[in-house]
């Protein structure tokens, strides 16, 4: 096995592991390295949707989205498309998966099945570090307080995309969450909060925490924080979604000639409720 790493904050390329081998020994593998590294990236893996939603249930029961409808066959996956000529593609701002949720997700697994020449990278953000960088000024005013998430409705999910497919649900969703939680299988305290979910910090007024959470939001894009990824065909990435943030690039603008489709297929693992 070979690793290599992908930037001194988090990230790491992985040589030398089957993802089509679903043995217990397999998944202890990749499991320590994800707890190591918070993402970590394979290439060369031509695994079937079969072989993927294998994998995904070593890491706990599979999330369906709330908003979302997921593949024909293949109801856990979601094939999330960019088309030729869109401007914009699903997820291409800083988040934390589905943060609104009650338990939000706790692993993500994408596969890449068509790749642009040009653009499209990831970036990943490791949220252990800004925390232990905070500010403490900011450090004491936000102990001990939580924050509200919100889902944004369905809106934000499918009607900006024109190949993303809605499953017909338009309720909102909004839960409460630490602003710090503490990592339920290492310990580490992480600063869980981001820009596109969490809406106000509970015990303070509008103002004060607009401008405490604008704050935080400049230190998480710290690129210093993070790595990224560039796709090939056949390549997974699997991540931590609760210590980390990440960003789907969206660098192919058509009307610079670049317009190329995108197409990834994602699954994700129940988390736990945030402490």
């Amino acid at each position: 096995m070979k690793i290599s790493l992908t930037s001194g904050a988090l990230g790491a390329e992985v040589e030398g592991i089957d993802l089509k081998n679903s043995s217990k020994e397999n998944f202890s593998k990749i499991n320590e390295l994800l707890l190591e590294h918070k993402v970590i990236f394979f290439r060369d893996q031509n695994i079937s949707p079969e072989q993927q939603i294998n994998l995904a249930k070593f890491f706990g029961p599979l999330e369906r989205h709330v908003y979302v409808k997921g593949r024909e066959k293949f109801p856990e996956i979601i094939r999330i498309i960019k088309g030729r000529n869109e401007k914009h593609q699903w997820g291409e701002t800083w988040h934390t998966d589905v943060s609104y949720n009650k338990n939000p997700t706790k692993v993500i697994i994408l596969k890449s099945i068509k790749i642009p020449p040009v653009g499209g990278d990831t970036m990943f953000s490791n949220m252990e570090i800004a925390f232990d960088t905070l500010d403490e000024k900011i450090k004491k005013k936000i102990k001990d307080k939580k924050a509200i998430h919100s889902s944004l409705g369905a809106a934000a999910f499918v009607e900006k995309y024109e190949e993303m497919e809605g499953n017909g649900n338009l309720d909102e969703y909004s839960n409460e969450h630490p602003v710090v939680r503490t990592h339920p299988e290492t310990g580490k305290k992480i600063l869980y909060v981001n820009s596109m979910y969490t809406k106000k910090i509970l015990g303070m007024d509008k103002n004060e925490s607009d401008d405490t959470l604008k704050e935080i939001f400049l230190h998480q894009e710290r690129l210093d924080f993070t790595c990224r990824f560039k796709w090939t065909e056949n390549a997974v990435a699997i991540w931590d979604n609760r210590s980390t943030q990440h960003q789907g690039l969206t660098d192919f603008f058509p009307g610079r000639g670049l317009g190329f489709e995108r197409i990834m297929d994602r699954i994700a693992i129940e988390g736990d409720k945030p402490n």
